[in-house]
């Protein structure tokens, strides 16, 4: 009988103390302390972002007031407008459209080549390891962390002793050269986390080098291709030196053009301009995280930085 007894209080001890965790009060100094680093990290963002937007919306007439953080009281899109076929990049009045279409010639081909050679690079490393893998793999690395200052002026007679310097191919074969140690790592990183069963599989099966890639890897690298898009995007796309010296006048990018209508002496200071402008050159980044932000968290938690 007191064996019965002993038995059922157990349910009853064992049920209260999940009740005991289970009302755990949800204010803790942890989380307090982790939703003020959060909301001191957005606050260090946004609050800039939103100068930025709020002056761009004002008139002259009320960024002379001095208060960076008031709402406009007559919002115009007029600065818009300047920023994108008015405002003054040089001795041309045309606004920075010219130079949207001209990072977009510029970073399509990069991207696209940078990551096709990268994949392929990261696939033959990851399975095929030929001859001297490691040693190009270390090379590459290598590559990785050298300042690209140092290899500008190599680069610059290199280009135009093909005449491709001051030219679109140009500037495009220079990302792709800046790019490929990265997204060779990225690559090689992400196939090295997939079973080796699947390629021993494919070549059981007869597959060979370009047929197990494009229909057994390629398929399988969506969550890296994205990482590697959004990272080459974002690296070309807000390049300033690179295409300044490569590019030519006639080609300028978009940050180029934007460092020109913020340095412009000519005139008064038109800040409602300068930071539309601003927006206008970062709006193709920051769409690329919004819209894609859910496939680079994929990727990466996929491994593919990893490594």
């Amino acid at each position: 009988m007191k064996r019965d007894c002993a038995v059922a209080v157990l349910p009853a001890a064992s049920s209260s103390s999940v009740r005991a965790r289970r009302r755990k009060p949800w204010v803790t100094p942890g989380r307090l302390g982790i939703y003020a680093f959060l909301l001191t990290a957005a606050l260090f963002f946004l609050v800039p972002l939103y100068v930025m937007l709020v002056t761009s919306v004002k008139p002259m007439a009320e960024i002379r007031l001095g208060n960076i953080f008031a709402l406009p009281l007559a919002p115009t899109l007029a600065p818009w407008h300047n920023a994108w076929q008015a405002a003054c990049t040089g001795l041309e009045c045309e606004g920075i459209r010219g130079g949207f279409w001209n990072s977009v010639k510029i970073t399509v081909p990069s991207v696209l080549l940078s990551i096709a050679l990268g994949a392929v690079n990261g696939y033959a490393l990851s399975f095929w390891r030929p001859r001297g893998a490691n040693m190009l793999f270390a090379v590459l690395m290598v590559g990785a962390f050298i300042p690209g200052q140092v290899m500008l002026y190599p680069l610059v007679r290199a280009l135009a002793a093909l005449d491709l310097y001051s030219s679109v191919p140009g500037i495009v074969i220079v990302h792709v050269i800046f790019g490929m140690p990265m997204m060779t790592l990225l690559f090689r990183n992400y196939y090295a986390s997939l079973p080796q069963e699947l390629f021993k599989a494919a070549r059981i099966d007869g597959g060979g080098f370009w047929r197990i890639f494009f229909e057994l890897m390629l398929p399988m690298s969506l969550p890296v291709i994205v990482v590697a898009a959004i990272m080459q995007v974002t690296n070309i796309w807000n390049d300033f030196l690179l295409g300044l010296v490569f590019a030519g006048s006639d080609n300028l990018p978009m940050t180029v053009q934007l460092n020109n209508i913020i340095n412009t002496t000519t005139g008064e200071r038109q800040y409602n301009v300068n930071m539309a402008a601003t927006l206008l050159t970062s709006l193709v980044p920051l769409a690329l995280y919004f819209f894609s932000g859910r496939w680079f968290v994929r990727g990466i938690a996929n491994g593919a930085v990893k490594g």
